[in-house]
């Protein structure tokens, strides 16, 4: 990195003090020039004195002129000239660093936002551990291509967020309000098939439950999947184990009243997530639901294009 030309001039009083001179103060030095004009500047002997030596009052004898000291104040005049001229504070971009406008500092703002797609900065997808995830992600990735239209099923990047969620927990029993055809809950799956877990899952629309039902059966989770069909907001009564993470999908004015009728039966250490908690989509109500409880921890996470929020309920 080279020095502009207001701290050139500090270069060139640096070089003096340490026995060298600049043909020019304007030119601009290198950080390999200042370390070996400092090697230089420290280690040789003084330069002989023109002038008579100042005389120590308390002793008679000559005063040693400190050549050690002047040096490095030299050294601190360029660095903090080079420092001032070249910092990222005032605009000027430092190797391998891009430029910030002068006053920004870097926060929230500063990073990716809602809906730029990130694959290139951290390309990770799912890669099967054995068949029984290969034939899951395959029947997923086949939904994906085929069925997603009009389905309102989780974005991918969402859906593998439920999976690290509930296997991390290592959770018995998912309860999921809103399964569509059944795309989250073949995430899930991918998690209970480890933990030993089983998901109760509700879906008030008949077609859409039955396209659920035969994915899970290609899928071969048939056998740990509970579909009940019919009004959530009725048949939640019929939900009586307890439960280690609730996932609500379905009508978002309806989540408060999801929340309250099955937040007693989740356990201490449980979570509950619920999905497109954003401006536009999100009840107020749920919002000061899950965010006031003493009982409850909430954060909002954005994962893929939708906001999800993630409550743990306190032990």
């Amino acid at each position: 990195m080279a020095m502009g030309r207001w701290s050139g001039y500090a270069w060139a009083g640096f070089e003096q003090s340490c026995g060298s001179r600049s043909p020019s103060p304007k030119v601009p030095p290198t950080w390999d020039a200042i370390s070996a004009l400092i090697t230089r500047g420290l280690s040789s002997a003084p330069p002989k004195r023109t002038t008579a030596p100042e005389t120590n009052l308390n002793t008679d004898k000559p005063t040693k002129p400190n050549h050690s000291m002047k040096t490095f104040a030299a050294i601190l005049t360029t660095v903090f000239a080079l420092g001032l001229h070249s910092s990222p504070v005032f605009g000027q971009a430092q190797p391998d660093r891009p430029a910030r406008p002068v006053g920004q500092r870097p926060g929230p703002g500063a990073g990716p936002r809602r809906g730029v797609d990130r694959s290139s900065f951290f390309p990770a997808k799912t890669l099967p551990k054995d068949d029984r995830e290969k034939a899951i992600l395959e029947v997923l990735e086949d939904m994906d291509r085929n069925q997603r239209r009009g389905s309102m099923s989780v974005p991918v990047d969402d859906g593998r967020l439920l999976r690290i969620l509930t296997e991390s927990i290592g959770a018995k029993h998912v309860v999921e309000v809103g399964t569509s055809i059944g795309y989250s809950s073949l995430w899930f799956a991918l998690a209970l098939e480890r933990t030993g877990g089983k998901l109760t899952t509700f879906e008030i629309d008949p077609q859409r439950a039955a396209t659920a039902r035969s994915n899970f059966k290609r899928a071969g989770v048939d056998k740990i999947i509970t579909l009940i069909e019919g009004d959530a907001h009725k048949e939640v009564a019929r939900v009586t184990e307890p439960i280690d993470l609730l996932f609500l999908d379905a009508d978002k004015e309806g989540y408060l009243d999801y929340l309250q009728q099955l937040l007693p039966k989740v356990r201490p250490g449980g979570l509950i997530v619920a999905h497109n908690i954003d401006e536009q989509l999100a009840d107020p109500r749920f919002i000061k639901a899950i965010t006031s409880d003493p009982q409850l921890e909430s954060l909002l996470v954005n994962a893929g294009a939708s906001g999800i929020s993630v409550s743990v309920k306190k032990r």
